[in-house]
């Protein structure tokens, strides 16, 4: 390992003394250390600066995210033409995608160096917005897909279909269509199930739905979801990782797929995604 990069999430009070700490580490090992400009100035290490356009596949073995999910699936979605595995730090709440917590982070840095971890690959899914015969948007999720109403109190309709095949309409605040990754996120809350993350799959999860055809649909991930929404009224959006919004009107079309962008997170031997589970259980 030569090269690492850190991507700080810069609201983070501890990020700077840990990204010395990660700096140092790194020089004691003949490492050498880099950061996305903005970001880097952002915590006063400018030196360690480096353009998004300077970093390309190859060029770093290793990504290191301090935050928490919502940074590692900003950084991720960011940095995957690097096609580098990641390790997360968590710095907030008990997270799902993040390996480590702070106190252990520099034993995690000295299992990665003398190649003491797993990679634990993710699907991303790619998400495109038609209006007729044109492409107006296209973005990957990690975590989800989601077509929901604003704040007006009307439902909408969203006309379903799995490969061509239609499935139903639903009366509804909305449709999450959600990756194994993102099962225990928005979905979950939504009444969806948990799916273990090295499923092939998709599931589609209504939001407060006016109708009996209320469960979540679970699809093979080699297949493809459209939603034609059918919505008079203004605000209807297209929402990815809670991160990206793309507004919608009605006739337009979502329609979600696996991408074929992966995404590996370095994991220590005898991580389980069922141990987080559990963990999870107890922190609710």
């Amino acid at each position: 390992m030569k090269r690492l990069l850190i991507w700080p999430n810069t609201d983070k009070d501890q990020v700077r003394g840990l990204t010395g700490r990660i700096w140092r580490w790194s020089l004691d090992h003949g490492i050498d250390t880099v950061i996305p400009t903005v970001l880097a100035e952002a915590i006063g290490y400018q030196d360690l600066g480096r353009s998004m356009e300077e970093l390309s596949e190859g060029s770093v073995d290793g990504i290191i995210v301090l935050g928490g999910d919502g940074t590692l699936l900003h950084a991720a979605k960011a940095l995957a033409a690097l096609n580098c595995p990641i390790l997360g730090v968590n710095l907030g709440h008990l997270g799902f995608l993040t390996e480590v917590e702070v106190p252990d982070l520099m034993s995690a840095l000295t299992a990665m160096v003398n190649d003491r971890y797993e990679i634990d690959q993710r699907d991303l899914l790619a998400m495109r917005v038609m209006r007729g015969h044109h492409e107006l948007v296209r973005f990957e999720a990690m975590n989800d897909v989601v077509v929901t109403k604003g704040p007006f109190a009307r439902l909408i309709n969203l006309e379903t279909f799995v490969d061509e095949a239609y499935v139903t309409t639903y009366p509804a605040d909305g449709l999450i269509v959600s990756s194994p990754t993102g099962s225990t996120a928005y979905s979950l809350s939504a009444g969806g199930p948990i799916l273990s993350p090295a499923l092939g799959v998709m599931v589609v999860t209504p939001i407060c739905p006016h109708s009996f055809f209320d469960r979540s649909i679970v699809i093979n991930g080699d297949q493809q979801v459209k939603i034609r929404v059918r919505a008079m009224h203004r605000d209807t959006l297209v929402t990815v990782d809670g991160q990206e919004t793309y507004p919608l009107i009605d006739g337009d079309e979502v329609i979600v797929e696996t991408s074929p962008t992966k995404i590996r997170l370095f994991r220590r031997p005898g991580w389980s995604f069922f141990q987080v589970l559990r963990g999870w259980r107890k922190g609710h």
